[in-house]
């Protein structure tokens, strides 16, 4: 009798050995096919590929200065499986290091979650950036130490102590900088702030590699198949940035011991021709193996000198922002340059008081402007946002001025080529809205005409104002970089941006600038020889108001516009307006007069007391 139990034993083995054999077979695929664990085991034993970094692009400055340039430096790399017979004491006390440096290095390569890609048969870093002189006493040894190989590359070097916010820095690659651009891989460097990361990609250039053949005892025969698979690397390119060198280092002279800003911009080209941020620290405290080190001093330090203040702070801009409005009142037809404001001690309206200083009254635009009149400026938003004949609700007004502010580059970010650009505050009628629930009018936001109250503006975009003006109407968005080696600028850099306010209503803020360089509250910032249109401003604060200025020279056909913002620095005329001169006289005349060298000193050494309050 046929036993189907049997049968049916029979079939589930057969089933079972069918698939433990088609585990095999796609075991084995994976491993040999889809795994390049095996191949990379098999060429390691053949050929060894050996990585030629490319050198970075140098830096100068407009013109032609080196600013950022570099020396040779070398890497120590390992291959896991060929580490042998290693006497671990010899080799730490070759390259200066401890037992216990050693064993962690080890078992952080290992470590497949921070060392992301890792191969047992593939080069990994060990220690990076060794000096010439600490490599040549490795190199003497090298053949003791089976698994260990030297890897040169080149670090960056910074030819003076100046524009550090600027240029940046480079550091080892993250896991995220590997996960992200298969370019890198654990060991390498990249930009991390500045210059050094906007512009990456075209500083980094592109790797080589050499295909080196080795005999079945690990020593190197010569180049595999004469060089063919051989490339070699292409050099980074060189980039020539705005900065004037000579004008960088007399605004950080003139910014030691206070906290701020100095931005300026060529109006013709929007090319950034200083960008100060004080306090600031020397670019070469980030470079080689004490970059982190340093790093950590510096972020601890309360006054925060890792902070790029010209892109990044967010202040009051004041009462140089009265430009901004003036433009509005005019092309909106609230005013013309012959209308009068009376100012009795400041601007006064059923009770609420905002004041001012003594002057004429009643004033029109021009000298409203050279004076700082608070009064004129409030009475020109009132009468703007309380028009219904023009505008529907104080919402529709309010919306409408803002508008203006986004087109004069006030509330977004600019789109400097740095990182880490903040945008600023300008207030909608949503915003007021929502604070007030709905029941607010042109009085309850009447300080923002004067650069106050919800505005907010970074250094950079106070400057761009005055690079603005300079032009009758229309920026070319700031930029550092001037010139990369044969490939040109992103567009943005190039094209004019207009502010939708008519080039006409521009000669009146210009002769109101002129005049409070000539007779106003910028008199002390008057050169001779020179048309230098200026307004000041000062921007109150919990504690002393800030310091501020803009301006530009010469009136006509304009080389400079300039914005200057200390922090604490009392009246516009205290700080921002001698500092703001001593900048244009530098540029445009490529030199101080001594009596000018000798205000630069008196000012450099002029400190301001601040708090350990973190800022």
């Amino acid at each position: 009798m046929k036993s189907y139990e049997l049968e049916k034993r029979k079939y589930v083995i057969g089933a079972m050995a069918i698939g433990i054999v088609l585990l095999f077979i796609i075991r084995l695929f994976s491993l040999q096919i889809m795994s390049d664990d095996y191949k990379e085991n098999a060429d390691s034993n053949a050929f060894l590929k050996k990585v030629q970094y490319p050198s970075r692009g140098i830096i100068t400055d407009r013109n032609g200065n080196l600013l950022v340039y570099n020396s040779p430096a070398y890497d120590i790399m390992v291959v896991m499986s060929e580490v042998s017979a290693l006497d671990t004491l010899d080799f730490c006390e070759t390259l200066g290091i401890t037992k216990e440096f050693f064993d962690r290095r080890m078992s952080e390569i290992k470590d497949r979650r921070r060392n992301l890609g890792y191969s047992r048969f593939t080069q990994q870093l060990f220690m990076s950036q060794l000096s010439p002189e600490e490599f040549s006493v490795f190199h003497e040894k090298q053949f003791r130490y089976p698994g260990f190989y030297s890897q040169r590359r080149s670090v960056r070097q910074y030819e003076t102590s100046y524009a550090a916010h600027v240029l940046g820095d480079i550091g080892e690659v993250s896991p995220l900088d590997v996960k992200n651009d298969d370019y890198y891989q654990n060991g390498d460097l990249i930009g991390k702030q500045g210059v050094e990361r906007a512009y990456e990609k075209q500083l980094r250039g592109e790797k080589g590699v050499q295909v080196l053949l080795r005999d079945a005892r690990g020593r190197i025969k010569g180049h595999y198949l004469e060089g063919k698979l051989d490339r070699k690397a292409v050099p980074g390119k060189n980039l020539t940035l705005g900065l004037d060198l000579k004008l960088q280092a007399l605004g950080e002279r003139l910014m030691e011991g206070k906290l701020g800003s100095i931005v300026a911009i060529e109006p013709a080209t929007g090319e950034i021709l200083c960008m100060v941020s004080a306090p600031t620290y020397d670019p070469r405290m980030m470079v080689g193996r004490q970059r982190g080190e340093n790093h950590l001093l510096l972020s601890k330090n309360p006054l925060k000198p890792l902070l790029n203040r010209s892109i990044m702070g967010q202040y009051p801009p004041g009462s140089t922002f009265k430009t901004s409005q003036a433009l509005t009142f005019l092309q909106e037809g609230v005013i013309k340059p012959h209308t009068l404001y009376p100012c009795h001690g400041g601007f006064l309206h059923r009770g609420f008081r905002l004041g001012c200083h003594a002057h004429a009254s009643p004033i029109p635009l021009v000298p409203s402007i050279a004076t700082s009149c608070n009064a004129y400026f409030c009475w020109g938003l009132y009468y703007m946002f309380g028009n219904r004949n023009k505008y529907e609700s104080v919402q529709v007004a309010m919306n409408k001025w803002r508008d203006y502010m986004v087109n004069m580059g006030f509330g977004y970010k600019l789109g400097v080529d740095l990182p880490g650009e903040r945008r600023g505050m300008i207030p909608n009628a949503q915003y007021y809205d929502k604070a007030y629930r709905g029941a607010w009018n042109a009085v309850t936001v009447v300080s923002i005409s004067i650069g106050q109250g919800e505005v907010s503006a970074t250094p950079l975009q106070i400057a761009n104002l005055a690079a603005t003006i300079a032009n009758r109407g229309y920026f070319i968005t700031p930029h550092i970089v001037k010139q990369i080696q044969n490939e040109p600028l992103d567009s943005i850099y190039t094209h004019r941006r207009y502010t939708g306010v008519d080039s006409l209503y521009y000669e009146s803020i210009v002769s109101g600038m002129r005049q409070a360089i000539l007779s106003g509250t910028c008199r002390s910032g008057n050169i001779p020889g020179v048309e230098i249109c200026g307004k000041t401003g000062t921007a109150q604060n919990r504690g002393q108001d800030h310091s501020a200025f803009i301006g530009f020279a010469p009136k006509d056909n304009p080389q400079i516009a300039i914005a200057v913002y200390v922090e604490n620095g009392g009246w516009g005329a205290d700080y921002g307006v001698p500092l703001g001169a001593l900048m244009i006289e530098q540029y445009l005349n490529g030199e101080l007069s001594p009596e000018s060298e000798e205000k630069a000193r008196v000012y450099q050494n002029r400190h301001i007391r601040y708090g350990t309050t973190a800022r």
